[in-house]
């Protein structure tokens, strides 16, 4: 699938409506849109906005995905 800037507004306003109605997680709504578009993950990746990224990079910490991020100031 060719993503556009047209369809990458749809891609991302789908996922937001998708978090928003049914709950759930982003990385939930992003894998089922991708399997909706027939697309993989790491395809869609780059066309995803930067606020969605940092909702999925809270939840990546939130269940352990990720590591946390922790600013300590040097004593």
């Amino acid at each position: 699938m060719i993503f556009n800037k047209s369809i990458q507004n749809d891609f991302v306003k789908d996922i937001e409506r998708h978090v928003q109605n049914n709950g759930g997680t982003y990385i939930d709504a992003i894998l089922g849109m991708c399997e909706k578009f027939d697309i993989e993950p790491e395809a869609c990746a780059r066309f995803l906005t930067k606020p969605i990224i940092e909702k999925v990079a809270v939840e990546g910490i939130n269940i352990n995905l990720l590591d946390k991020k922790e600013s300590k100031l040097p004593i």
